[in-house]
């Protein structure tokens, strides 16, 4: 390969990483289509299906109780090391932190917030969900049960479902909800799959998880992101609103009109030389002496200037 090649290929690759001379006129965004309603529909059931087995304290828990016993961590001991390091993407302060910078980088490219909103908004909504369950059923974790055979709930705990695993779920999907291309998008699903998939597994694996916590946390987060396209309109109308202040601001410093919250704070104060001038809170002057000047002089009644007159 000469070396041209290689110089137009990497300005290329600079090129896409440098800022777009102005937003994209139309970022694609997902719809609310009709198989993504049958997926939302078809995972809610089996969200409620999982909360109903472990209420009734049917063959899942007792599954949850067959795998604890047999002690995954100290069937493979030698995974554990690993594993302590892949548990992380899961955590809710890495990933989110992570994710967030390049969705910023994404944003300040395409002048868009779109991608940090959408990352705001999922997270908001799981928090929500994934936390009033967990408060709600307050279900003991495996090293904290009390009662072999139990469903453990109502304990005062908060490991039902898996906020790892939702967690994993909606961090790393949000990067393929807002993929620009349909092979991207693809390949992203993929990852994101094997990401929550891999974090669930060695919740259990590490014995701080039930079974039926991570198949209730994939549920949770899926269904997060399988309504996303529903609050589109919201993340729109926060961005509409951000980007009109942004604009409201800007063009109040391009015209020198002085904001209210400073112009309330300029004083009237005599000077060394028993003129009245305006000082700003900070003690330094201002031009418009005069009209302080006129303001401060006494009102002289009408009366008394005929009579003067």
């Amino acid at each position: 390969m000469r070396t041209d090649q290689i110089l137009t290929r990497s300005e290329r690759v600079f090129a896409r990483l440098d800022r777009e001379p102005e937003r994209p006129a139309h970022l694609q965004t997902p719809q609310m289509s009709r198989h993504r309603v049958v997926l939302l529909g078809s995972t809610l059931a089996f969200y409620l299906a999982i909360v109903v087995a472990v209420l009734t304290t049917s063959w899942l828990v007792r599954l949850d109780w067959q795998v604890m016993f047999f002690r995954p961590y100290e069937q493979w001991p030698q995974l554990h090391a690993f594993l302590d390091y892949l548990v992380v993407l899961g955590q809710r302060g890495p990933t989110a932190v992570m994710v967030a910078a390049w969705l910023g980088w994404r944003s300040w490219r395409q002048h868009t917030l779109r991608p940090l909103i959408t990352l705001g908004v999922a997270l908001l909504l799981l928090n929500i969900t994934v936390g009033a369950v967990k408060l709600g059923l307050g279900r003991l974790g495996p090293h904290y049960a009390t009662q072999i055979g139990s469903a453990e709930l109502f304990a005062g705990g908060d490991i039902f479902p898996s906020g790892h695993t939702a967690n994993a779920v909606v961090t790393w999907g949000i990067l393929a909800y807002l993929a620009s291309t349909t092979v991207t998008r693809r390949v992203l699903s993929v990852l994101s799959a094997t990401v929550s998939l891999s974090v669930g597994a060695t919740t259990v694996y590490l014995g701080t998880h039930w079974v039926s916590d991570v198949l209730l946390g994939w549920s949770a987060g899926l269904l997060i992101m399988l309504a996303l396209p529903w609050f589109e309109p919201l993340i729109a109308g926060v961005e509409a609103r951000v980007f009109a202040l942004r604009e409201r601001l800007r063009r109040r410093l391009e015209t020198g009109t002085v904001p209210v919250p400073v112009a309330t704070a300029l004083t009237p104060l005599l000077s060394a030389g028993g003129k009245w001038q305006l000082r700003l809170a900070d003690g330094a002057p201002a031009d418009a002496t005069a009209g302080v000047r006129e303001s401060a002089a006494p009102a002289v009644p009408a009366g008394a200037q005929a009579a003067a007159a």
